[in-house]
């Protein structure tokens, strides 16, 4: 049988639905989607796998957030045993290692398929999967085409025909080369590749030289971890071939938060205000509302019976709590201040205005289960005290982590939210249960606060406005060439993003983190009254970033010296002067004084994959020193 396990927070990323990753026997599989993955039965809770953070739900339209579950053979109280997140065998398409014949299995077959081409051998081999797929830019996967590749049409007649994968022992494409017993022979050459389409337009290999001189092979709309090998209308994308493990095939679409805790203000117990923010208490709301009116506050009872098998959730709470809960939500809602709205949820596009909140949170003292921010015990010294207006040390924080889409070919796409959501399941889900997989960790972190005061006069410097035009100009380009949304950079973006990556990279040395485990949240927004920001964090599933270094680090006395020293590492690359005076390099050469040697950082740390960084922002450059918010001396 084809089983294996994972951590669970691997569910989300980097083997959430659509994924396909290979388990332990070797067999590679791509993971089913939601639909499947709570089966029902009167032994199921999914309650119980139920993260709250009700800042997430709403930025993105939900009505819950489950984190995957785990796997039980047994439970004291019986509940939730054996769940599974279900999987598919994918690429059906496999060749013998023997014969190198090539052959078709089930999508739903549960066992590695056996070669039937040895007639007469005790010992059959079994079938190995190909290292080729073929995918789209909307987020389609399908099989290799191997019979049209081969017989260069797009609607072969193949019955009875046998194929075979064989490769002359290069390291390249076109040394794989795909045979029929009909004779036909062609080679894997240029699969991967773009070209030009007939209509001057970008298309791909596959797709345009599939069938010379016929119509283009064009995306058929295959979803195999939804159970669709192809849809009734086809996509109408160009295919490209890719190798099943190369990283374009799946880029996951994540959304993250801090948790924040309701406002401290409100009289009604925060556990109650969790409670009644859950998706099917809020469903039940709404509801009410229909029955009494907008405006009218429902009863505990009626707001009990409205719920029916949910109700549960209100367990523990008297009525006067809830009276209380839900008169702060009513207040919230007709201010026009953050909590759930019955109307439906808010749904902010911009990662600034979405992280008002926790921005505002940071800067003051915090005490909560989920988040405790405290105040430094003594004065900072230089040049802690005269870069940064607020610092604070995040003892404890909970970092929320939800899967809501994914991109294939490119990490980024100009499709909206809703179509990558749809790529999560097969049938949408019904109005009160949508919920996207995510998972929750704990950690510790350093906030660092600029002053718009400083960063006024800085902002509009010629040289500075010069460089940061530049990047937005190469950006502007790539955007345009991929159909992205465009983007308007500012020097404190660029400055604080770099300064992040810089202190990063520091604090490796410093206090022993992997640049891995640490990670930059930003916080920016332009005027004088914007953010400008940075937290400094780590969080992570097991106890690295639990045990106080990070945030020992940011104390008086230790602190300066980390920014001392950063600064001094920027001031001169091992690189330079190659690095400092570069045009452009990186990603899309969508940095300007940034490499390998100085300021960048594992893709898991960073939030703008290593994009839109220049150390001359910081320190200035060879000819250019005023042009540094820290000049080096």
């Amino acid at each position: 049988m084809i089983r294996g396990s994972v951590r669970r927070s691997q569910l989300v990323v980097p083997f959430g639905p659509g994924a396909m990753h290979v388990l332990s026997d070797g067999t590679s599989v791509v993971t089913a989607g939601l639909d499947h993955w709570f089966p029902t039965g009167k032994d199921r809770d999914r309650e119980e796998y139920r993260i709250h953070e009700w800042r997430l739900e709403q930025h993105l339209g939900i009505d819950a957030l489950y984190s995957p579950p785990d796997f039980r053979v047994w439970a004291e109280d019986e509940m939730n045993r054996k769940v599974r997140v279900p999987v598919l065998r994918f690429p059906v398409w496999g060749f013998c290692p023997s014969c190198r014949t090539l052959t078709r299995d089930r999508l739903h077959a549960d066992r590695r398929p056996i070669c039937d081409h040895h007639e007469g051998s005790r010992r059959k081999p079994a079938i190995a999967q190909v290292p080729f797929v073929a995918i789209c830019e909307r987020g389609h996967l399908q099989d290799f085409p191997w019979n049209e590749w081969v017989h260069r049409s797009a609607a072969p007649s193949y019955r009875s025909h046998v194929l075979s994968l064989r490769s002359s022992g290069g390291g390249t494409l076109s040394a794989q080369r795909v045979s029929c017993s009909c004779g036909e022979s062609r080679s894997l050459e240029g699969v991967t590749s773009t070209t030009a389409s007939r209509d001057n337009g970008s298309s791909t290999v596959l797709s345009e030289e599939l069938e010379p001189g016929g119509p283009a092979y064009l995306c058929r709309g295959a979803a195999p971890w939804l159970g669709i090998e192809y849809v009734g209308e086809p996509c109408g994308s160009p295919l490209r071939g890719s190798l099943r493990a190369a990283a374009n095939v799946y880029y996951p679409l994540l959304s993250s938060s801090i948790f924040v805790p309701e406002d401290g203000s409100s009289a009604a117990d925060p556990k109650v205000m969790e409670a009644l923010q859950d998706g099917t208490i809020v469903q039940a709301r709404r509801q009410a509302a229909m029955f009494l009116g907008e405006g009218v506050t429902p009863s505990p009872d009626l707001l009990r019976k409205v719920a029916q098998g949910n109700a549960f959730i209100l367990e523990g709470f008297t009525d006067p709590q809830i009276e209380a809960g839900l008169k702060a939500l009513h207040d919230a809602e007709t201010t026009g201040s953050s909590g759930s709205s019955p109307g439906g949820p808010v749904v902010a596009e911009d990662p600034a205005d979405f992280r008002v909140t926790e921005y505002q949170a940071l800067r003051d003292s915090i005490e909560s289960s989920e988040l405790v921010v405290r105040q430094p015990a003594a004065d900072y010294g230089q040049p802690v005290a005269g870069a940064f207006t607020r610092v604070r040390l995040v003892e404890k924080l909970r970092e929320t982590r939800v899967l809501w889409g994914f991109n294939r070919v490119f990490a980024e796409s100009s499709y909206d939210r809703t179509s990558r959501k749809a790529l999560l399941r097969r049938t949408p889900a019904r109005p009160g249960s949508g919920w996207l997989p995510a998972y929750a960790v704990s950690g510790e972190g350093i906030y660092l606060e600029l002053g718009t005061g400083a960063l006024a006069p800085w902002e509009e410097q010629s040289g500075v406005l010069e460089r940061t035009d530049l990047l937005t100009r190469r950006f502007a380009r790539l955007a345009a060439d991929r159909g992205l949304q465009q983007r308007e950079l500012s020097p404190r973006f660029v400055l604080l993003h770099t300064l992040a990556h810089l202190l990063i990279n520091q604090l490796t040395y410093e206090c022993g983190y992997s640049s891995a485990s640490l990670r930059e949240r930003l916080y920016v927004s332009p005027g004088a009254d914007g953010m400008a920001a940075l937290l400094i964090y780590t969080a992570a599933g097991d106890s690295e970033g639990t045990l106080g270094g990070l945030v020992r680090m940011g104390q008086p006395g230790r602190l300066e010296g980390v920014l001392q020293n950063a600064l001094a590492q920027a001031a001169w690359c091992s690189s330079d002067p190659v690095c400092i005076e570069s045009p452009g390099q990186g990603p899309g050469s969508c940095n300007l004084a940034a490499c390998h040697s100085c300021a960048l950082l594992p893709e898991t740390a960073c939030e703008e994959y290593n994009r839109f960084l220049d150390r001359a922002l910081v320190v200035g450059g060879l000819e250019q020193r005023d042009v540094g918010f820290f000049p080096a001396s």
